[in-house]
């Protein structure tokens, strides 16, 4: 008897900021491989996630909340959302049930016009009733007739495997486009740099989150541990006293959390040393952006 035949596709999750694009890519793919947090614009990158199988692989892709961008870092994030729509073989519109309707027009026509496989995800429906469920239901069905309209929660795994088998059986076939035993396009140091960054946007508020970057200088893996030394960038001299605190208490707490989020993550004892420093403006300077990955 012969084997079926191996698929493989894209899968794109995009939506607005803060319904549950990385928690679903997480759900999905039962690790904890796109940061998410409470504040909005946590993802800055398409990050590729893969679930393989051994028949299949699916490449699911996480990107930035659709914004009107305000600056040069935020007009690349959106390009990553361009992208995601360009190679997609299937495409997941998120929202919650809150959100009302698409305020870019170019890209809801952009979906609407799309001949490839389109499921509209309804977030969060632990936190929502039945009559609320099924109005939501009835308009979005208005707006993309051609959609699946599928209630789900990310949070708490509501219909996470149903919508991941109805993926795999949408998959084209094709070679797997990465190595079976990769979980991500990215490499080791990114998601060292995610988890600081994670850490950040937990224990600071306002602007300070969204005015800093990280790059992990030095990353050595060993047999039973981890030693990372990494440089938080921050855009002024105010932030950077901010971040670093009292005595350096802050910075302390940014680097345990992070810690333990990396030894969950890589299954190892992790030592990590961090650093501050000041680089003006970067989130308008291409230069520095396509330094920080933000364009090819």
């Amino acid at each position: 008897m012969s084997n079926p035949p191996h698929k493989s596709g894209f899968v794109s999750i995009i939506g607005k900021p803060n319904v549950g694009k990385s928690t679903l890519v997480n759900a999905l793919i039962g690790k904890d491989l796109s940061i998410s947090t409470p504040k909005a614009q946590t993802t800055r990158h398409r990050i590729l996630g893969l679930i393989n199988g051994d028949h299949h692989q699916l490449v699911l892709s996480d990107t930035p909340g659709i914004i009107q961008p305000a600056y040069e870092m935020q007009n690349f994030m959106m390009d990553f959302v361009k992208e995601s729509l360009i190679d997609a073989d299937v495409l997941l519109y998120m929202i919650s049930l809150e959100d009302k309707q698409i305020k870019d027009k170019s890209l809801l026509e952009q979906i609407i016009k799309s001949k490839i496989p389109l499921f509209v995800i309804l977030n969060k429906i632990d936190t929502s009733s039945q009559k609320k469920l099924e109005s939501a239901v009835q308009e979005w069905s208005c707006v993309f007739p051609n959609a699946k309209i599928l209630p789900i929660s990310a949070l708490t795994g509501f219909f996470v495997p149903e919508l991941l088998q109805m993926l795999i059986d949408l998959l084209p076939e094709s070679p797997p486009y990465f190595p079976k035993d990769q979980l991500s396009d990215k490499p080791e140091r990114f998601f060292v740099n995610e988890a600081i960054r994670k850490s950040i946007l937990e224990y600071y508020d306002k602007e300070v989150p969204y005015a800093v970057e990280v790059i992990t200088e030095f990353f050595k893996e060993e047999e039973k541990i981890i030693k990372i030394r990494a440089v938080i960038l921050a855009e002024r001299e105010t932030q950077k006293g901010i971040i670093i605190g009292h005595k350096g208490e802050k910075l302390k707490k940014v680097g345990t959390g992070a810690r333990k989020s990396l030894e969950s993550f890589f299954g190892k004892k992790i030592h990590i040393e961090l650093y501050v420093k000041v680089q003006k403006n970067w989130r308008s300077n291409p230069l520095q952006l396509k330094r920080f990955g933000y364009k090819q």
